[in-house]
């Protein structure tokens, strides 16, 4: 077995994934900590998480934390459209790439600001499907080159606050979802007298695969049929506007992870485009929609949580493809557009977390001694347990499963004690611990046999909410990315899942990323009394960040804006603290009134101080600490 720590540090690379999930972004550098590559270069500057992990705690700053790398961002934004750009290039293509980044993957200003900055020099845009994201974009998007298109259901201030941003000289394109818009469009327009720029979302029969692919296909929930289009088509040409119809839009679902399934789409909607710039419409934009996956399990295959193809692929096949059916229709290349919001922000983001306890099984604890007059219940497991040997561990197995059951049932029934029962149970589990270790020797395992490691498995509390920080885990099963920041350099050896500080049983993660699919558990270092153990949950930028809920009341994490800086000693500098949301801030979110609260403390502490029951130095000390707990962070310190 290697003991050599860069040895074991090369081991935990591949135990975790790292190479395959990070992108080129992360590694494990000499010190077994693991590390940010800001330029993707082992030469190039490095980002240790422990420094991170020291300067954040030296700034008061208490976990679970959001981390966010910046370079990162910038870094997704440049290969996007650098790719896109050499693939037009080299397959001669005579439109532009203009991509436009969709606010609702993650509306953090600083990200929207980043992204925003980093695609200047590419005409970087953005997409809304609301309101509020149409309001932000309209104060962030000035770039008169950019666009920013408009999706998502409307009503008549959309449209208005749509037309403002051409009053202003923006190219803000208004998508059409359904039939209905195109009357109040149309009437909008023609009261303020502004020509709008106006694209239309067609309903393809081609769909996605994954988890998200209902929201694509002819029974997919936006978007207009070949029929609506050409009636859309005619009550434009009705109005004298058909000249402002500039964009044909589509979608095939988010995260798609089979490069089929763009194919397709490309070619059912590139039909439908130049069959429309055939019946006389100006379109100058096809937009791709979004879809383009990033690989969480690391796996590169098509499986919900991967892609079987890389960003070059997908670009080339996009561009590829629509030359091709352009060229055979005699119809000029449009502008190319894509929304491609997860694959830019994912991998800046990470939440890291101290692990505060480790609910072990009883395994861990000593076995009981021998005691006279012990009832045959205990003599029994006894027994068992001193038989086991390589030869009989499946029969000694099954009689501690039917020993463990009969002594339930004598509990129920009042034939044994509980301190019986507790003897019992504890020489159950470290007699299932020692038939674990031989079984994993063994050649050929039982089926029964299989899942030992998980029914032993510890249970790692962390100081998180599920539910605020990694809600797609929690609700449709989304793997990500999860391992410890530092020990790298040691052999890690108790499994494990991970459960968070919420009150509720299905705040857990029992879904890991495997060699071969999935695992129930994860194996992590064992916890020293005089040291804390950080793990982190990666690939959080997109979603995850603006999903979580306020389960328990746990809010937002606080966040720190890691800048990569060649000149600073540790190769960054914390640009930006973000304090997460205080006990009073979520109170009052849910209709709490704090001050009021405080004011009902305090009067029921003074009558205790007013009746002797509570000293006077006490007591403002009592009603100090209840105010200082509402102003307080919500998670544990």
């Amino acid at each position: 077995m290697n003991t050599d720590p860069e040895g074991i540090a090369e081991e935990n690379r591949e135990r975790y994934h790292v190479r395959d999930w990070g992108n080129g972004y992360f590694s494990v550098n000499s010190k077994g900590h693991l590390c940010v590559l800001p330029e993707k270069r082992e030469d190039g500057p490095t980002i240790d998480f422990l420094e991170v992990i020291e300067e954040i705690k030296n700034l008061n700053i208490s976990f679970p934390t959001v981390i966010r790398f910046h370079d990162i961002l910038r870094s997704q934004v440049r290969l996007l459209n650098t790719t896109f750009r050499a693939a037009i290039e080299e397959c001669e293509y005579q439109g532009q790439f203009f991509g436009v980044y969709p606010v609702k993957v993650n509306q953090m200003r600083e990200v929207v600001e980043e992204i925003i900055d980093a695609g200047q020099p590419f005409d970087y845009g953005l997409e809304a499907g609301s309101k509020p994201e149409l309001l932000a974009a309209l104060a962030h998007n000035a770039n008169r080159n950019a666009l920013t298109v408009l999706n998502g259901y409307k009503d008549e201030d959309y449209i208005r606050l749509a037309l403002l941003g051409r009053r202003l000289g923006r190219k803000i394109i208004i998508v059409v979802e359904s039939f209905s818009e195109i009357a109040l469009i149309i009437r909008v327009a023609k009261e303020l007298g502004v020509e709008p720029m106006i694209g239309f979302r067609a309903k393809l029969a081609a769909h996605g695969s994954g988890r998200w692919a209902g929201a694509s296909g002819e029974k997919g929930k936006f978007g207009l049929s070949c029929g609506e289009l050409l009636r859309a088509v005619d009550l434009l040409k009705e109005h004298g506007m058909v000249h402002c119809i500039k964009l044909l839009h589509f979608h095939v679902g988010s995260q798609i992870p089979d490069i089929r399934f763009i194919k397709e789409a490309i070619t059912e909607a590139g039909r439908i485009f130049v069959d429309l710039v055939a019946l006389g419409l100006p379109l100058e934009y096809f937009d791709v929609g979004g879809g383009l996956g990033i690989d969480y399990d690391g796996s590169r295959s098509a499986g919900e949580s991967s892609r079987n193809y890389t960003l070059e692929e997908y670009a080339f096949d996009i561009i590829d493809g629509l030359q091709i059916i352009c060229d055979q229709a005699g119809v000029a290349h449009p502008h190319i557009v894509s929304e491609s919001g997860r694959f830019v922000t994912a991998h800046h983001s990470c939440v890291i977390t101290n692990v505060i306890d480790n609910i072990h099984q009883l395994s861990e604890v000593p076995c009981p001694g021998r005691e006279a007059g012990e009832h045959n219940l205990l003599s029994a497991m006894r027994a068992s347990a001193e038989d086991l040997n390589e030869r009989n561990f499946q029969e000694i197995f099954n009689d501690v499963q039917q020993c463990k059951d009969d002594a339930i049932s004598a509990f129920r029934f009042g034939v044994i004690s509980i301190s019986e029962r507790a003897r019992i149970e504890t020489l159950y589990w470290s007699t299932l611990a020692r038939i674990q270790k031989i079984v994993e020797e063994q050649p050929f395992v039982p089926e029964e046999l299989q899942r030992l490691g998980e029914l032993q498995a510890s249970q790692y509390l962390c100081n998180f909410s599920i539910f605020q920080s990694a809600a797609d885990s929690w609700a449709i099963g989304q793997l990500l990315p999860i391992m410890p920041v530092m020990r790298l350099d040691e052999r890690p050896d108790v499994r494990c899942s991970l459960v968070d500080i919420t009150c509720d049983s299905d705040g857990k993660i029992d879904r890991f990323i495997a060699k071969r699919g999935v695992e129930k558990t994860l194996l992590l270092h064992s916890l020293k009394a005089d040291e804390e153990y950080y793990i982190g949950l990666f690939l959080t930028g997109a979603y995850q960040d603006v999903m979580g809920d306020m389960h328990n009341l746990f809010g937002r994490l606080n966040e720190v804006h890691i800048y990569g800086d060649d000149d600073d000693p540790n190769d960054f500098y914390i640009e930006e603290m973000i304090k997460g949301s205080s006990a009073q801030q979520v109170l009052t979110t849910m209709q709490y009134n704090p001050e009021i609260m405080a004011r009902t403390i305090k009067k029921e502490i003074d009558q205790q101080v007013h009746q002797g029951w509570i000293q006077p130095r006490e007591g403002v000390r009592l009603v100090d600490f209840y105010e200082n707990c509402l102003a307080d962070y919500t998670y544990l310190k």
